[in-house]
């Protein structure tokens, strides 16, 4: 069920956040209400607080970037054909 919702924000805060959301295909209010859904998802989420990593697991680290796109299964069986070849 949808409330209605009063906000007293400053006009050029307004303006750019209309032709931002316009540029989005969205409209301001869904854009205000897709934020403020985001801002209670990250609440609920574990933090580094809310456990305890072991010396040994931090010592696993290795640093290293993975590529978003990286395919695991390709890489697996490149190393494996190295591997036997």
């Amino acid at each position: 069920m949808d409330t209605k919702l009063t906000l007293k924000l400053d006009k050029f805060v307004v303006e750019g956040a209309k032709e931002y959301a316009s540029s989005h295909n969205k409209s301001l209010s869904r854009l205000i209400e897709s934020y403020l859904k985001s801002l209670l998802n990250n609440e609920n989420q574990p933090t580094e607080e809310d456990f305890e990593i072991t010396p040994f697991v931090k010592s696993l680290k290795s640093g290293v970037k993975i590529p978003k796109d990286f395919d695991d299964k390709k890489g697996y069986g490149d190393y494996l054909s190295e591997k036997y070849t």
